[in-house]
C-alpha cells in the first residue's frame, strides 16, 4: 500500500477550489474488536478527515484513490461494507469548511511537534541526533498529508530545524571522512520517491559507480555488515537539519559541482515542500515522480526510469551553469 506525502510529491496533490473529493463510506461489523481501531488508525495515517462517523474524505488524486481502494478491500475482507465515491459537494458543507477540517488535524499535529521540540531543548542536555531524527521523521510524515498547507506548518519546520546538529557529523560515517565507498550495498526504504531516487542516482554517478541497491521495509529490516543506509531513520546518510538526503550526500562527500548543487535545490523543494529555493523546475520533477509512482510499484524500475530523468535534468543544468 502506498504511503499516505504548487506541485508536490505523489499522494499530496493539492486540489484547486471546486476540485472533486474522494469519499470513503463504510460500515464495520461489531466484531472483531480490533477492526475499528485498525481502520481508524489507517485513516489517520492517510490524512483523511471525517464528515460523518462512517464517511471520510481526501482530496482526489491517483494515490489517494489507491490508498482508499486498498482500505476498502481490507474492510470488505474483514466482513464490513464500503463504497468509494469521487464527488463535488453541492450543499450542506463547503470546500472551505472541508479544508478547515484538514487544517485542524494538521495544526494539532504541528502543535504537538512544536511542543516536543521545545521539551527536547529544555534542560541542560543537548538533543541527540537520534532525537532530532525521530522528530524530523514525525514532521515529514505530517507534511506528507498536509494537503492545504496548514498555518502551523512553517513554525513546526522551524522548531525541528532548530534541533539540528550544528555540524554534519551528526551521523557518524561508516567510512573515512572524504573517502569514497566502493562496490557497497546501499539500503533505503521501499516505495522510493524523489529524494531516494535522486540520492541513488547521485550515489552511482558521483560516489560509488558500482553501487548495488536494496529496498526494504524498515519495520523488519536488520542491517547486514557493510551495508550503507540512506534516507532511513538512523541511516548513515539521511536528512540532516533542513537538508534532504540528496543535499546531505553532496555535503558529506564534498561534491563541488554547481549543476549538482542546483539539482539538490530542486530535490529539496519537491521533497521538503517548503519552497526554500523556489526552483521553477520543481513542479516538473514532482509531476514526473507522481506519474512514475502511479505507473509502477517496482523500485528497481522506478530507479531506472527516474535515473533517466535525473540524467537529463543534470545535463540541462550543466548547460545552464557552464560558462
Amino acid at each position: 500500500m502506498s504511503a499516505p506525502r504548487a506541485a508536490i510529491e505523489p499522494g499530496t496533490l493539492a486540489p484547486t477550489v471546486g476540485a472533486r473529493w474522494l469519499l470513503l463510506i463504510h460500515h464495520l461489523p461489531g466484531k472483531p474488536d480490533y477492526l475499528r481501531v485498525k481502520v481508524r488508525r489507517r485513516l489517520a495515517r492517510l490524512g483523511a478527515v471525517p464528515l460523518k462517523n462512517s464517511v471520510y474524505v481526501l482530496p482526489d488524486s491517483e494515490s489517494a484513490r489507491e490508498d482508499f481502494q486498498w482500505l476498502l478491500g481490507e474492510i470488505i475482507a474483514d466482513g464490513g461494507e464500503a463504497a468509494l465515491c469521487a464527488s463535488d459537494l453541492v450543499d450542506g458543507v463547503t470546500d472551505v469548511e472541508i479544508r478547515a477540517l484538514f487544517h485542524r488535524d494538521r495544526n494539532a499535529e504541528y502543535a504537538a511537534i512544536i511542543e516536543a521540540a521545545s521539551q527536547s531543548r529544555s534542560g541542560e542536555s543537548v538533543p541527540t541526533p537520534a532525537q532530532h531524527a525521530a522528530l524530523d521523521r514525525r514532521l515529514r510524515e505530517a507534511l506528507e498529508i498536509d494537503f492545504f498547507e496548514a498555518p502551523g506548518r512553517l513554525q513546526a519546520i522551524a522548531a525541528v530545524a532548530a534541533l539540528a546538529p550544528s555540524s554534519r557529523d551528526a551521523h557518524t560515517p561508516s567510512i573515512a571522512e572524504g573517502a569514497r565507498p566502493l562496490n557497497r550495498v546501499w539500503v533505503t526504504r521501499r516505495g522510493i520517491k524523489v529524494d531516494r531516487i535522486g540520492s541513488a542516482w547521485l550515489i552511482r554517478k558521483a560516489i560509488d559507480p558500482e553501487a548495488r541497491f536494496k529496498f526494504v521495509d524498515p519495520a523488519g529490516y536488520e542491517r547486514e555488515p557493510g551495508e550503507l543506509r540512506f534516507d532511513m531513520f538512523d541511516g548513515e546518510y539521511t536528512h540532516e537539519g533542513a537538508h534532504c538526503t540528496f543535499e546531505t550526500l553532496l555535503a558529506r562527500f564534498d561534491l563541488a559541482d554547481p549543476a549538482l548543487d542546483a539539482l539538490g535545490e530542486i530535490v529539496h523543494d519537491v521533497d521538503c515542500k517548503d519552497a526554500l529555493f523556489e526552483r521553477a523546475e520543481a513542479a516538473g520533477l514532482a509531476a514526473f515522480i507522481q506519474g512514475l509512482a502511479a505507473t509502477t510499484t517496482d523500485d528497481a524500475a522506478r530507479l531506472e526510469r527516474g535515473s533517466m530523468m535525473f540524467d537529463a535534468l543534470y545535463a540541462s543544468l550543466r548547460e545552464g551553469v557552464t560558462p
